[in-house]
């Protein structure tokens, strides 16, 4: 049996993107869904364009190389933003794993699949970029002190951003906070 590898990429359920120097030079057409926006809006662009700040695409970069030398494969949940159609610049959470082609060049070459899980977890509060941040870490189930060595603040400052989650979801405690921002 013949497979022909680039109808399965084009049709595989979740969404992909292939990377050179976190630029997309391919994606299928689930990807182009999730995000709202055509192969031809998305193939050529930074990776910069799914995120909701600058600075989180910056900080995520420097926070996965060292995660994608090591082992050659990284994955995290995450807040990214819709690129175009009726839902344009609205922001879901994201399951995302990538693979560096060559783990010492971690983002010279990749394979990333994205997969949205707005239908399960929608986001309902308006958070700062430190907050989707911190939010994403403590549903990983990270201590303060491990989300500040990771974001390089205090774990003082990571205290802070927790509370105004706590406040903006009304949690009464971490593991309210971790349901609440589950369930939206």
């Amino acid at each position: 049996m013949d497979i022909d590898y680039r109808l399965a990429f084009d049709l595989a359920p979740v969404g992909l993107a292939l990377s050179r120097e976190r630029f997309m030079v391919d994606c299928n057409q689930a990807l182009c869904e999730m995000f709202g926006a055509t192969r031809e809006q998305l193939v050529g662009q930074s990776f910069q364009i799914l995120y909701p700040s600058a600075d989180e695409y910056e900080r995520l970069g420097a926070r996965m190389a060292p995660l994608l030398g090591r082992s050659g494969t990284y994955a995290d949940n995450r807040i990214m933003k819709r690129v175009g159609g009726r839902q344009a610049g609205e922001t879901f959470w994201c399951h995302v794993t990538g693979r560096a082609v060559d783990r010492h060049a971690p983002h010279a070459a990749g394979i990333w699949s994205f997969e949205d899980l707005s239908s399960h977890r929608p986001v309902r509060a308006s958070l700062t970029a430190r907050e989707r941040e911190v939010a994403a870490l403590i549903m990983d189930g990270l201590t303060s002190k491990q989300i500040g060595k990771l974001l390089a603040i205090s774990h003082r400052t990571v205290e802070v951003h927790r509370a105004r989650l706590m406040r903006k979801y009304q949690a009464h405690s971490t593991p309210d906070l971790v349901h609440r921002l589950m369930v939206g």
